[in-house]
């Protein structure tokens, strides 16, 4: 089944159309899908036969449209959508389930800003698809530029894992932030006045802010709370939905 409940806490389930990916950054160091990947290919698990190789799975992409509930969904969170071997067709044909699947909000991340920033202007954004980008340090922050310019009806960031400060946001044209440290194996520490920088700067602007979590390798000890309280801000279109 690729269509499963979450424990992501700013999301309902998961949509995995296509898993796999490459490294591209410093924030995929420590990929928790390419440890999951080999996990669940070890197991047995036949749409991981490839482990973290970048594969689709055609068979999946109905799965959405089997839901009647209303949900939150968060697609390709073994992979991203936008990776350079995916074929733009392929690409299109998630769009064309999203759209049509028109009762659920979905949440499209990505680390490759320049490819969608390419593909964008041939794509009919649905009004329901979120689409955001990661941006784990100040080296990458160029991600933002690119998600600026597309057609999405709520454009997002997922500062996730921080793992650096962030001097050069900038938050005109962003609609929701979220932020968390890494965790497992090899985690790199987040620094409290990084999150505060950042949190103030969606109070600022008035931007809902939703904090994920400390991280580190025992990340429930570690917790949520910053500020001794916890931050799951959601944009009010989910409320809206949901009301």
């Amino acid at each position: 089944m690729m269509v499963t409940e979450s424990s992501i806490e700013w999301t309902d389930m998961t949509w995995n159309p296509v898993t796999g990916c490459t490294k591209i950054s410093s924030g995929c160091k420590n990929c928790y899908a390419e440890r999951m990947a080999k996990r669940l290919q070890a197991m047995g698990q036949p749409n991981y036969r490839n482990g973290f190789q970048v594969t689709l799975h055609p068979h999946t992409l109905e799965k959405p449209l089997e839901l009647k509930r209303p949900r939150v969904i968060f697609v390709n969170s073994m992979s991203d959508l936008f990776h350079e071997t995916i074929p733009e067709s392929f690409i299109q044909q998630v769009f064309d389930v999203m759209r049509r699947a028109s009762w659920h909000r979905f949440q499209v991340l990505t680390k490759r800003a320049a490819r969608l920033g390419e593909l964008a202007p041939r794509i009919d954004w649905p009004a329901n698809v979120w689409m955001g980008v990661s941006v784990e340090d100040n080296d990458n922050i160029q991600r933002i530029d690119h998600l600026r310019g597309i057609g999405a009806s709520l454009k997002f960031l997922s500062l996730e894992p921080l793992i650096g400060p962030l001097p050069g946001l900038r938050l005109d044209g962003i609609d929701w932030v979220i932020v968390g440290g890494e965790s497992g194996p090899g985690s790199r520490p987040i620094k409290r006045e990084w999150v505060l920088e950042i949190r103030d700067r969606c109070l600022e602007a008035g931007l809902p802010f939703f904090f994920k979590q400390w991280g580190g390798f025992h990340k429930k000890k570690a917790g949520r709370l910053l500020e001794g309280q916890t931050w799951d801000e959601m944009p009010s279109v989910v409320e809206e939905a949901v009301a």
